[in-house]
């Protein structure tokens, strides 16, 4: 599984402290999730100051840094604020540095991958990448965007997605990007759009899995103590697609397998929850698969009726 986008440094204030500077970005947290399930495979720049420990921990996990570019500069850096229902979050820093001038290379070993999974980046750049990979040995590809792609490179947007198997976006996104207030509409609008599976993340009220043959809702798992949501939705699409590539998945296939996919949306769920346990990636340095499925029955448990 090949994951394009950002490793990053961060930093975040939350109700529970202040953290000035933490490992972070998408491409960093889809692929410490996704690792759980399969061998990930990074496209991203660092500059010169990321810390060795950071490349040891990504190593630990198996995932593989031949597509991680080191370059002369600073890493990527972004700061923010969240608010003290953690619902909302105010940027403070946007350092874009070496990321500023990211033209993403696959290496010709991760050309032939089965499964591509494009972080929030420029469209134009998720495409490039697409570009790239040995058509007839991709399976399956989709990926993530954000408010500010859709508003302001909307055309661009709609070429790159038109040529993906899935889109995952968050409900303010959804609304934005099909013009439409009522979610059913919404995703009946975008699924028109190129993607014949959507999925649609709403926080701490879980996610709505939209396929051609209808739409599956998940609940958000009920924390204790929500210590820091910063890329939880990155895990959310490292677990759903981990989990697919790890069980050979096809949902593009008209064979697939519903009850496989549905399950994805449940382990993105579970690895969700698992990022906001603590600040950045620290609950990945001691989470273990044990754990992964335990959570995986509990969402068994108290959607069963």
């Amino acid at each position: 599984m090949v994951v394009v986008g950002s490793v990053a440094y961060d930093g975040v204030e939350t109700p529970h402290g202040k953290v000035d500077r933490m490992l972070g970005g998408a491409a960093t947290y889809i692929a410490l999730s996704a690792s759980f399930f399969t061998k990930p495979k990074i496209v991203a720049v660092v500059g010169d100051d990321f810390a060795q420990e950071d490349t040891d921990l990504l190593a630990s996990r198996g995932i593989d840094l031949e597509g991680l570019e080191r370059v002369p500069g600073k890493c990527f850096f972004w700061a923010g604020k969240y608010s003290p229902d953690m619902n909302d979050r105010e940027t403070l820093v946007t350092d874009l540095n070496v990321f500023a001038d990211f033209s993403p290379k696959l290496p010709d070993a991760y050309k032939t991958t089965p499964y591509l999974l494009l972080g929030n980046i420029q469209p134009a750049l998720q495409k490039v990448v697409q570009d790239q990979m040995d058509g007839t040995s991709l399976k399956l590809v989709g990926g993530d965007t954000m408010n500010y792609w859709i508003g302001a490179f909307r055309e661009e947007l709609l070429k790159t997605i038109a040529g993906w198997d899935f889109l995952l976006i968050n409900d303010g996104e959804a609304r934005m990007l099909s013009g439409e207030t009522n979610l059913k509409k919404a995703a009946a609008k975008i699924m028109e759009m190129g993607p014949k599976t959507l999925v649609i993340k709403r926080g701490e009220y879980g996610a709505i899995l939209w396929r051609p043959e209808g739409h599956f809702m998940v609940p958000g798992y009920l924390l204790e103590d929500v210590f820091d949501p910063t890329g939880a939705g990155d895990c959310f699409a490292g677990g759903f697609m981990g989990y697919l590539a790890g069980q050979g998945v096809d949902i593009s296939s008209p064979d697939a397998d519903h009850n496989e996919i549905r399950r994805a949306v449940i382990y993105g769920s579970v690895m969700g929850s698992f990022c906001c346990e603590r600040f950045g990636v620290d609950r990945f340095r001691t989470l273990t698969r044990e754990e992964i499925d335990g959570r995986f029955e509990e969402f068994k448990a108290f959607t069963s009726f």
